[in-house]
């Protein structure tokens, strides 16, 4: 069966794993489709079995920002939340690139969580990892300076440089605006800390973390 090592499924007994393997629908999704929006029901619970699929909001001023992604030993903690409420989601789904998701309809999904343990605790156990990646999140974009955040984003993709990646997927993926994006890397540009060029980013030396005299000095500068 399609996505039967999935994490999410580990312990499950062989009587469970048939009825999953007659049930789960195998959808391919090319990049760029939308897999849920503000709104939309829930229709079940969707695992990346290859790929990547990206979750994000949209304030109202137009500002996104990325939540957190899926990937394939990742669980979709939205829409378990969703299936456990019965309400609508609050934010949108994205494949980043082609992806296979297997999704567990919701019928499926409640059977499971009633009769086994084992899949359970994997998936609480995995709702609980991301609420704490979310709470970080809420912490990083309230209470840090933006420019040392961009920092460490740079700081942590290091070894991929150069960056194939627009000043807007950047901004989305810190949730701030293009502008602010685009003023903070010319900043680094100067200090001679990245080279920019259309769509790439070339990381040449950041320092490994700004003082709190020189961070004053280039929000002052910037």
């Amino acid at each position: 069966m399609v996505g039967a090592d999935h994490p999410a499924f580990a312990g499950i007994d062989d009587t469970l794993r048939e009825r999953i393997r007659r049930e789960a629908r195998i959808i391919q999704l090319p990049a760029g489709q939308k897999v849920f929006r503000p709104g939309d029901a829930c229709q079940g619970l969707p695992l990346v079995i290859e790929g990547s699929v990206r979750v994000q909001v949209t304030s109202d001023s137009g500002h996104e920002i990325v939540l957190y992604r899926i990937g394939s030993a990742s669980v979709c903690t939205l829409s378990i939340g969703c299936l456990l409420a019965g309400r609508g989601y609050r934010a949108e789904a994205v494949a980043d690139k082609a992806t296979t998701v297997m999704l567990l309809s919701h019928g499926l999904f409640d059977d499971l969580m009633g009769a086994s343990s084992a899949f359970r605790r994997q998936i609480m156990a995995s709702y609980g990892e991301r609420l704490e990646t979310l709470m970080l999140l809420v912490e990083e974009v309230a209470f840090r300076r933006m420019d040392d955040r961009l920092a460490d984003w740079l700081r942590e993709r290091v070894g991929q440089s150069p960056l194939q990646i627009t000043h807007q997927t950047l901004a989305v993926e810190l949730g701030t605006a293009r502008e602010v994006v685009s003023r903070l890397l010319k900043e680094f540009e100067r200090r001679g800390w990245v080279r920019l060029s259309r769509g790439k980013i070339d990381i040449i030396a950041l320092p490994p973390g700004p003082s709190a005299a020189s961070e004053r000095a280039l929000l002052r500068d910037a």
